[in-house]
């Protein structure tokens, strides 16, 4: 997906990826991942996605990532909260209390961002993009991430071919990640999709091998 066609849909407005609510798979599942409150969380094609808070009240700092200018500067302004933005080579950076978020594209992140993750949670990133920006967004994550990461990740399954979301299945993942990490099924749940559409919504495990 070329860039613009997000701008474009923060523009107008047509973001119906964006849940008003912290997702609650996240939340019903988290623990399983890790429960303690430590290590650095990244969240890939963040968006203002409220799950950033939550993680920070579960204890963790949090990296978010998110290509849209727009996006960014609304996840500040609808917390109410004021913070000073930063240059940082090609990235604009804002931070505070532990949440880090830069907006820019994903690809361009530098590798000493990935040093410190000890997670990722995925809900929108993997599912954003056509299958061969897929592989090049796992194999980015494959190559940067350090030793000892986990993830947990969220699916969408339907037969419509149309996207974003992009429908992405099991085997995929596996093809996707399982070179470098044991990938366990939490849960599968069927339900109705955009258009009413069939679909099913997975969660994973991404534990590492190394």
């Amino acid at each position: 997906m070329h860039s613009e066609f997000w701008h474009e849909r923060w523009r107008s407005g047509r973001i119906g990826f964006h849940q008003q609510q912290v997702n609650p798979l996240l939340q019903r599942h988290w623990s399983q991942l890790q429960g303690s409150g430590e290590g650095r969380v990244l969240v890939p094609l963040c968006g203002k996605s409220l799950d950033m808070l939550w993680l920070r009240e579960q204890g963790h700092e949090v990296a978010g990532v998110e290509l849209n200018p727009l996006a960014c500067e609304a996840f500040w302004s609808e917390q109410s909260v004021a913070v000073e933005a930063q240059q940082v080579g090609e990235f604009v950076v804002r931070h505070k209390d532990g949440l880090r978020l830069f907006c820019g594209d994903f690809f361009a992140l530098p590798a000493e961002e990935f040093e410190s993750i000890a997670w990722v949670y995925d809900r929108a990133a993997l599912i954003a993009f056509p299958e061969p920006m897929r592989k090049r967004y796992a194999g980015t994550l494959i190559e940067k991430l350090p030793a000892g990461v986990g993830m947990l990740l969220i699916t969408l399954e339907f037969d419509d071919v149309e996207g974003p979301p992009f429908s992405v299945t099991e085997d995929e993942v596996r093809s996707l990640y399982s070179e470098r990490f044991e990938i366990e099924e939490l849960s599968a749940e069927r339900g109705a999709g955009r258009g009413g559409r069939a679909e099913v919504e997975t969660v994973y495990i991404l534990r590492d091998r190394i």
